[in-house]
C-alpha cells in the first residue's frame, strides 16, 4: 500500500460560522434541538465532502463538537456533576451538556482552561461519580459517516491518559485511569465489531514531562484497552511538541504513532535516528503546521520526509498536519484585501490540506510531478521576504539600544502604593470591571458599515461617544469605584491593536474557535511593529471627561498580542515582543499626559504561552516578563498599573507574575474557586489582586452569597488591602440586562463585606 494522507481534525466553524449561529439561536430559544442537530449534521457532512475533494485518504470523524471535545469525552463517560441532575431532559440530555459548559439557572458551569499552550479553551472534567460508558459517540458518528466515507473514516477519541491529566477532583489519578481502562476497552471493542479499520487516539499529554510512575501507568492502561481487539488498528496521536519519553511510548501496544515534525521536529527526528522505529508500525508525520499560517517550505519538508523514509518504509507513512486544524481559519480565499505578497504566503486549513497533497505527489511520483508548485512556492517566499514593512531599521535600532533601566519602573511597589492611594482615594475592596461592556448588534453593525465606508468618520465617532457616555452613566448608577469606557470601538482585544499597529494585517474571515460559539480573528504579524499614532487616547480621555471617578486606560500586553496572533517566524519571538512592548509604552505615555490615573495592560495569554516542557520555561518567562516590564517601565509612580489574566493555572508561575511590576492583577476565581486564591497566598504574593467573583462566560446572574463566599475565603489568607472585586473577564459577549443585574449584586456584596471590615464587632 502506498503512502497515505491523513487529517487529524478540521475546523468546526465553516466560512460563514454556521455552527455559531445555530448554537446561539438554540440557546436563545429560537431554534429547536431537532433543527440544531440537523444543521450540525449538515456542517459535518460538508466537512467530510470537502476533505474527500482534497484527496485525503484517512478522514477524521468525531472531531466535530457542539462545544468542546474534552466536554464530549466527559459526557460520554457519564461524568456529569450532581448539580446538573435537575436539568430538564436529564443528565444525558443536550441541555445538561450545555449546562456543564455554560451553567444553568441554579448551577455554575464547569471550570474552563486553556488547551495546552493554545488559545482554545476546554471544559475541565469533574469526577464526582464513577465513570461509565453512557454512549459510544465515536461509533455513532462513524456509522453516520460510513455512507459517505466508507473505510476512509477514522474515529477520533481523546485518550485516557490525557483525559485524566486534564481532570479535577481526582482522589487518585491512577485509580481514575484504572476505572477508565475497561470503558475505553468496551468503546474500542464496539468499534472493532462494527468493522472500523483505524481509530485515532489523541494523547497530547505525552509531549509534557512524564514521571516514571506515569509511564508505567500508561503501559498498563493501553495493555488493558487493546487486549481484546482483533481487527481495529490504533494510531496513537501526539502533537504540540516532541515526545517526553520516546522509549516508553514507542513500546505501547498500538499500531502507529503520530508525531509532530513541526514543533517537535528536532527531537522527534533524533529519536528516529537513534532508536529503531518498531517494525510493522505506522508513522504519522506531522509535516505541515496546524497552528501557524505561513506557507511550508516544500523543499525542506520533502527533504525531511526523505530522511524519515530511511527508518520507516513509505507504505507505513501517513502525511498529516502537525495537529488538528481547529487552530486555523478555514481558507484564505476570502482574504483578497491583503497585500498580494502576504496573501500568497498564507496557508489556512484548506491550503494545508492542499500542501499535503503536493508533498504526497512529489514523494510518490518524483519532484518533477510538482515542479510548477515548487517553483511557485519559491517565488512566493522570495516576494514575501522582500515585502515592504518586513524590516524597519528605526525599529531594529530602538531595540538594539535598550538599556537595563528601560525594563524597570522608577520606584518600588511599596513606594508607589502610597502615592497611588493618595491620588485615587479608593475604599477597601474597590469594585471595577475587566474592560469591555456588552456589544449589541447595533454596535457591530455600525462598526461593519464604517469599515465598508457606508458610515463616515464623524458619524462613527459620534455613535461611539454616545455608547461610551451611556456606559459611564450605567457604571455610576451601579456604584462601581473604577470605571471603564466599554471598548465599543473594539472588535477584539488583539485584533483591534493589530488594526492600529504597523507590521500587522487583519483578515476579513479568518475566524478561529476559542470556545463554544466564541470565535476570534487572530491578526497576522508579518513585519516589524511600531506605532505611528495614538490608539486609545481619544476614547478613554473622553470617558474620563464624563466622570469624577477614575477611568482605566485599557491596553493589551505584548505577550498576549503575540500568543493570540499568527506570528512571523523569521526572527525570535523575544524580539517581536520587545517591538510590541515599545509601542504599548508609547501609548501609556500619551495616556498619562492626558491625565489617566489607572492603566490596565492585559496579559491573559502569558500562562498560555508557557512551554509544555519544564526545561524550556525559564527562557520564555524571562523574555515574557521583560516584555511586560518594558511596556510599563516608563510609567509614573503615581499611575496605577493593572493587568488581567484568566483561565490558567498560576501555581508554577507566580514568581514570574510577581516579577511583572504591576500594582494590581485581576484573575478568574468564579470557576476555579479557592484554588487560585490559595496559590497566591502560598507564594506570599504582596501586590493587589482583583478576584473575578462571577463567571461572565455563563448567562446566569450569580447570587450575592456565591460571590461573597469567594471574597470571604480570600480574606482568610490575604490582607483586605490587597483585594479588588471584579468579574472574571470582559463583558462583551453578555447581554446588558445580565451584566447590570450581576454588577449590582457584585457591588452590593462588596459594600456588605466592606462594612464588616470597617466596623468589626
Amino acid at each position: 500500500m502506498a503512502m497515505q494522507i491523513s487529517n487529524l481534525g478540521y475546523p468546526r466553524m465553516d466560512r460563514e460560522r454556521t455552527l455559531k449561529k445555530l448554537l446561539e439561536a438554540h440557546w436563545q430559544g429560537q431554534l429547536s434541538e431537532k433543527d440544531l442537530l440537523t444543521g450540525a449534521a449538515q456542517i459535518e457532512q460538508a466537512h467530510w465532502d470537502k476533505q474527500i475533494e482534497f484527496g485525503i485518504d484517512i478522514i477524521p470523524v468525531g472531531d466535530f463538537s457542539f462545544y468542546d471535545h474534552v466536554l464530549d469525552t466527559a459526557f460520554m463517560f457519564g461524568l456529569v456533576p450532581k448539580r446538573f441532575q435537575e436539568v430538564e431532559g436529564g443528565t444525558g440530555s443536550l441541555a445538561a451538556y450545555f449546562a456543564m459548559a455554560r451553567g444553568s439557572t441554579n448551577a455554575p458551569a464547569c471550570a474552563m482552561k486553556k488547551w495546552f499552550d493554545t488559545n482554545y479553551h476546554y471544559i475541565v472534567p469533574e469526577w464526582e461519580n464513577k465513570p461509565y460508558l453512557a454512549q459510544n459517540r465515536p461509533l455513532q458518528v462513524y456509522l453516520r459517516a460510513q455512507q459517505t466515507l466508507g473505510t476512509k473514516g477514522k474515529p477520533v477519541i481523546l485518550g485516557p491518559f490525557t483525559f485524566v491529566k486534564l481532570s479535577k477532583n481526582l482522589a487518585n489519578w491512577r485509580q481514575a485511569l484504572s476505572e477508565l481502562a475497561p470503558l475505553y476497552a468496551q468503546l474500542l471493542r464496539e468499534l472493532d465489531e462494527a468493522g472500523v479499520t483505524w481509530v485515532q487516539i489523541d494523547e497530547p499529554a505525552l509531549v509534557t514531562d512524564m514521571t516514571e510512575e506515569e509511564a508505567v501507568a500508561l503501559q498498563e492502561t493501553y495493555k488493558e484497552i487493546t487486549k481484546s481487539l482483533t481487527g481495529l488498528k490504533i494510531m496513537l496521536q501526539t502533537y504540540f511538541g516532541s515526545l517526553s519519553r520516546y522509549e516508553d511510548v514507542i513500546t505501547l501496544p498500538v499500531d502507529g504513532f503520530g508525531l509532530d515534525f513541526v514543533q517537535g521536529s528536532r527531537d522527534n527526528l533524533r529519536y528516529l535516528e537513534q532508536n529503531n522505529f518498531p517494525a510493522g508500525k505506522y508513522l504519522g508525520i506531522g509535516i505541515v503546521d496546524g497552528r501557524n499560517v505561513w506557507q511550508s517550505n516544500l523543499r525542506e519538508r520533502l527533504n525531511l520526509i526523505y530522511r524519515i523514509e530511511k527508518y520507516v518504509p513509505l507504505d507505513r507513512i501517513w502525511l498529516q498536519p502537525s495537529c488538528s486544524l481547529i487552530h486555523l481559519p478555514v481558507t484564505t480565499a476570502d482574504e483578497t484585501q491583503l497585500p498580494p505578497a502576504l496573501h500568497a504566503a498564507l496557508r489556512f486549513a484548506d491550503e494545508r490540506l492542499a500542501e499535503l497533497k503536493i508533498l504526497a505527489r512529489a514523494v510518490k511520483h518524483g519532484e518533477t510531478a510538482v515542479a510548477d508548485e515548487l517553483i511557485a512556492s519559491d517565488r512566493t517566499q522570495h516576494a514575501f521576504e522582500q515585502m515592504p514593512g518586513r524590516v524597519e531599521p528605526a525599529v531594529r535600532t530602538r531595540i538594539e539600544t535598550l538599556k537595563e533601566d528601560d525594563f524597570k519602573r522608577s520606584v518600588t511597589f511599596v513606594e508607589r502604593k502610597v502615592q497611588q492611594a493618595s491620588r485615587l482615594s479608593l475604599p477597601l475592596l474597590p469594585t471595577t470591571t475587566i474592560g469591555s461592556f456588552p456589544q449589541t448588534a447595533e454596535v457591530r453593525q455600525i462598526r461593519a458599515r464604517f469599515r465598508k465606508g457606508q458610515v463616515d468618520e464623524k458619524q462613527y465617532r459620534d455613535f461611539i461617544r454616545c455608547q461610551i457616555a451611556e456606559c459611564i452613566k450605567i457604571q455610576e448608577e451601579i456604584g462601581l469605584d473604577v470605571l471603564v469606557h466599554g471598548e465599543f470601538e473594539r472588535n477584539d482585544m488583539v485584533e483591534y491593536f493589530g488594526n492600529k499597529l504597523r507590521g500587522f494585517a487583519v483578515t476579513v474571515n479568518g475566524w478561529v474557535q476559542s470556545y463554544g460559539s466564541r470565535c476570534v480573528k487572530p491578526p497576522i504579524l508579518y513585519g516589524d511593529v511600531w506605532r505611528d499614532s495614538p490608539m486609545t487616547v481619544e476614547e478613554i480621555t473622553y470617558a474620563q471627561s464624563l466622570t469624577q471617578r477614575p477611568v482605566k486606560g485599557m491596553l493589551t500586553g505584548p505577550v498576549t498580542i503575540i500568543n493570540w496572533s499568527f506570528v512571523r517566524e523569521d526572527i525570535e519571538r523575544e524580539q517581536v515582543a520587545y517591538q510590541i512592548a515599545l509601542a504599548i509604552r508609547d501609548e501609556i505615555n500619551d495616556l498619562e499626559k492626558n491625565g489617566i490615573s489607572i492603566i490596565q495592560v492585559d496579559e491573559p495569554a502569558l500562562r498560555e504561552g508557557l512551554p509544555l516542557k519544564v526545561r524550556e520555561r525559564e527562557h520564555y518567562l524571562s523574555w515574557a516578563v521583560n516584555a511586560f516590564n518594558l511596556a510599563i517601565g516608563g510609567t509614573r509612580p503615581e499611575t496605577q498599573v493593572h493587568t488581567h489574566m484568566c483561565y490558567a493555572e498560576f501555581e508554577n508561575i507566580i514568581q514570574a507574575i510577581d516579577a511583572m511590576d504591576a500594582d494590581v492583577i485581576s484573575v478568574e476565581a468564579a470557576r476555579s474557586g479557592a484554588d487560585i486564591i490559595e496559590s497566591f497566598a502560598r507564594q506570599g504574593y504582596s501586590r493587589a489582586i482583583g478576584l473575578g467573583v462571577y463567571d461572565v462566560h455563563s448567562p446566569r446572574v450569580p447570587e450575592i452569597a456565591e460571590m461573597e463566599n469567594i471574597i470571604r475565603r480570600a480574606l482568610e489568607v490575604l490582607d483586605p488591602s490587597q483585594l479588588w472585586v471584579n468579574p472574571d473577564c470582559g463583558l462583551k459577549t453578555r447581554k446588558i440586562e445580565e451584566v447590570v443585574a450581576a454588577l449590582r449584586r457584585m457591588v452590593q456584596m462588596a459594600h456588605r463585606v466592606r462594612q464588616t471590615l470597617n466596623n468589626p464587632k
